[in-house]
C-alpha cells in the first residue's frame, strides 16, 4: 500500500510541489530547529545582536527557544510525513492552508525589527534569509498551490454536480 500511495503522490502533484513541501521545506525547517535548540547564542545574536545576552542565556529564554525547536519540528513532521503520505489534493489544501497561516504569523512576529526588514534584503543576515526570504518563498509557493496553479483540474464529483 505505502508504494502505491508513493506513486500516486509522484503522479498526482507536479515536481515542484513534491520537492518543495516533501524535502527542502521540512529539511530547512529542522535546520532551523537545530539552531534554535541547540546553538541558542548564535540563534538569539542573528534574530537580534544588539538584545541578545552577551553570556549565557537565560533559563526563560532557552526554555522558549527550546519549544521554539519542538515547534519546527513538528512543523516539518505534519508538512514533510502528512503530504508524502496522500496524493488527496484536500488534504494537501488544507495541510497547505494552515501553514501559510503559519507563514504569515511567523512573518507577524519581526515586526519588532522594523517595517524594513521585510523588504531591505541588503541588510539581511542567515536568518532573516530563513525567517523573511525562505518564508515569502513557501507562503509564494503554498499560495500558488492553494490557486491551482500547475495542478490537474480536479475531477467534478457527484457531490459538486449536486451544488452546482
Amino acid at each position: 500500500m505505502a508504494v502505491s500511495t508513493a506513486k500516486s503522490v509522484q503522479k498526482d502533484i507536479p515536481f515542484w510541489y513534491r520537492c518543495f513541501f516533501l524535502y527542502i521545506e521540512p529539511l530547512s525547517t529542522v535546520i532551523g530547529a537545530y539552531y534554535a535548540c541547540f546553538q541558542q547564542q548564535k540563534y538569539l545574536d542573528l534574530t537580534h545582536g544588539l538584545s541578545a545576552p552577551l553570556t549565557g542565556i537565560p533559563t526563560s529564554t532557552s526554555i522558549v527557544l527550546d519549544q521554539l525547536a519542538n515547534l519546527y519540528l513538528l512543523f516539518a513532521l505534519n508538512e514533510g510525513l502528512v503530504l508524502r503520505s496522500t496524493s488527496d489534493q484536500r488534504v494537501w489544501r488544507t495541510m497547505l492552508f494552515c501553514l501559510l497561516l503559519a507563514d504569515l504569523g511567523h512573518l507577524y512576529s519581526v515586526r519588532a525589527l522594523g517595517l524594513q526588514i521585510y523588504w531591505n534584503v541588503a541588510n539581511w543576515n542567515a536568518i532573516d534569509w530563513g525567517n523573511i526570504g525562505f518564508v515569502y518563498g513557501g507562503a509564494a509557493t503554498r499560495i500558488c498551490f492553494l490557486l491551482g496553479v500547475g495542478l490537474s483540474p480536479r475531477p467534478v464529483t457527484r457531490r459538486r454536480r449536486a451544488k452546482a
